[in-house]
């Protein structure tokens, strides 16, 4: 990779319009994928992004409906619910020696996308940022943080480090990480808990921790559980000590999406918590409980 990148960009909303505005004030080349009225939108008018942590600025991007030249990354940041029709826009034998970099929740993820994808460019990456797009073109950044963490098994490091690199020059604090399944399981390990409770009572995590206390700490000591025994960590003390330290009125996506009536992400956050749960033998009575009340909403 030269120091500046072609980038493209699968899904501009929130984290996407984000990563992609930032890039691009930066001096990347950034090509946004998406539908032809978003793409329009972005071609003539830009990104405009509103943040404290990043200011408030509009970046030039291109934008088209599906990738058509070789680039040097692109981002997988679309939701899971969307993640097959989104896919079709970036071929296999154009996207060639590019990496594919998912920003997506969950754990099985890699493994789909290499069957698609070259298996040595896939670089899932963790991401953890409150971000909204709240029209098409215009992102909000609400949290006073942005911070990346970039893997990938079998990719080769000086690609990592390169991309690593241009995240951290836009903004996000960025580190790679050499293991894949410890990074991707620390989100799941956090993300989890808050997901499926805020969802099941309709609640902010501030009531969630104190209302439904007992709740959420049976649910992040088998998702612990469940973790370690996938070979990723396992510390329940401190994910409860992370959502006591967040604002009160955080919501976490899955809340959001239920709120709006769009399809949840239930399979690839609770649905693969009980499949990981279920092939290494460990109970997780709550959290089956937990997905199945999460259910009717999505």
């Amino acid at each position: 990779m030269a120091n500046e990148l072609t980038v493209a960009v699968l899904g501009p909303g929130g984290v996407g319009g984000l990563l992609a505005a930032l890039l691009s004030r930066t001096g990347h080349r950034v090509i946004c994928l998406s539908g032809e009225k978003t793409a329009e939108t972005l071609r003539t008018d830009g990104i405009r992004v509103d943040s404290a942590r990043f200011g408030d600025f509009t970046a030039r991007v291109e934008a088209d409906t599906a990738l058509r030249e070789p680039v040097d990354a692109c981002l997988v940041t679309v939701k899971h619910t969307a993640l097959d029709a989104a896919l079709a826009r970036v071929p296999a034998p154009v996207l060639s020696d590019g990496l594919l970099v998912p920003f997506l929740n969950g754990v099985e993820h890699p493994a789909a996308l290499r069957a698609r994808y070259r298996a040595d460019r896939v670089a899932p990456a963790v991401i953890r940022v409150e971000s909204t797009r709240v029209a098409p073109g215009v992102i909000e950044h609400g949290s006073p943080f942005a911070e990346i963490d970039l893997t990938g098994t079998d990719v080769p490091r000086a690609r990592l480090d390169a991309l690593a690199g241009a995240f951290a020059e836009a903004g996000p604090a960025t580190r790679v990480l050499e293991d894949e399944t410890a990074a991707l399981w620390a989100k799941m390990s956090f993300l989890a808990p808050f997901a499926l409770l805020t969802t099941r009572y309709g609640l902010p995590l501030g009531e969630v921790r104190t209302r439904h206390r007992e709740e959420l700490t049976a649910l992040v000591e088998e998702t612990a559980a469940i973790s370690h025994a996938c070979g990723g960590p396992a510390d329940p003390a401190r994910a409860l000590a992370r959502y006591d330290a967040f604002p009160p009125a955080t919501k976490s996506s899955m809340q959001r999406d239920a709120e709006a009536d769009r399809p949840l992400e239930l399979d690839a956050i609770g649905g693969a918590l009980l499949r990981a749960a279920e092939r290494h033998g460990i109970p997780a009575p709550v959290t089956a409980r937990v997905v199945s009340e999460v259910r009717p909403f999505a």
